[in-house]
């Protein structure tokens, strides 16, 4: 089985063996909602028209309530987030002017889990040491423990030559600035092949 550095920055999936099934009760109650709020407003239509004068089925009426709450439920759906507020910075990587769909998209959300971190770090060797290098040590430790049953913890000489020279070292000691794009490049193609 095959897993990429990509699987684990993925998130929501539920795990794999465990028979997680969706409980009636949240449609059910869907339901109940829908035709309360149904009648609620059927009533109030009809005691307003009747208060006018004005006879109207009362199916009509039904149908009329459950087509203007379907139609709101459907733009609610397909209505884009709500704008930033004043002085809020836009995610990073999005264009001005177009939606923000980021707070749906999971590959989004993983990106900036570390495109985030690794601005805020790009200068400061401390913060680099502190935020990003513990994260790549857990990846690295990952991808050992699924590819050869081992950590950098459980067995460090296996997990050394398994990590080869460069990435061990750059693992385990702090350097003297924050790597380049480059270098973090040529670091995250090393974990790739483990």
């Amino acid at each position: 089985m095959s897993t990429s550095i990509d699987d684990l920055l993925s998130f929501g999936e539920e795990p794999a063996g465990e028979d997680v099934r969706p409980s009636g009760g949240g449609r059910s109650r869907a339901l109940l909602r829908t035709a309360a709020v149904t009648a609620a407003v059927v009533v109030v239509v009809v005691v307003g028209l009747r208060a006018v004068g004005l006879k109207v089925p009362l199916w009509i009426v039904v149908a009329g309530v459950l087509a203007v709450l379907a139609v709101r439920r459907v733009t609610t759906a397909l209505s884009p987030p709500p704008p930033l507020r004043a002085g809020a910075r836009a995610p990073a990587g999005e264009e001005p002017g177009t939606w923000n769909w980021s707070a749906r998209d999971a590959l989004r959300t993983a990106i900036n889990g570390w495109e985030r971190p690794l601005d805020w770090s790009a200068d400061n060797r401390e913060r680099f040491t502190e935020r990003i290098l513990p994260r790549l040590g857990e990846l690295a430790d990952e991808r050992l423990r699924q590819r050869h049953g081992v950590t950098r913890e459980s067995d460090p000489a296996r997990a050394r030559s398994v990590l080869g020279e460069p990435l061990w070292t750059f693992l385990t000691t702090p350097a003297r600035r924050p790597p380049s794009p480059r270098d973090l490049a040529a670091i995250v193609a090393e974990l790739e092949k483990i």
